[in-house]
């Protein structure tokens, strides 16, 4: 019972984190701006493809359930 429930603390903690993520994440100044994101405009078609927003995410819920598994 013991890992059930730090697995459910363990989402609920992802859960309260992608909601603020949600709410403050276009106050972030870098988040979505970054130099590998690709943007193209054209007149009636918009593409926006956040790869490197993307890997550095990645890479920072990497390393906290890296820490959380220790």
């Amino acid at each position: 019972m013991q890992g059930q429930g730090k697995m459910i603390i363990i989402i609920g903690l992802v859960l309260v984190l992608v909601g603020l993520l949600i709410s403050y994440g276009s106050k972030i100044p870098f988040l979505g701006k970054l130099p590998g994101d690709f943007l193209v405009k054209r007149e009636n078609f918009t593409f926006y493809f956040p790869l490197a927003t993307s890997l550095l995410l990645s890479l920072f819920i990497s390393l906290i359930m890296y820490f959380l598994r220790k």
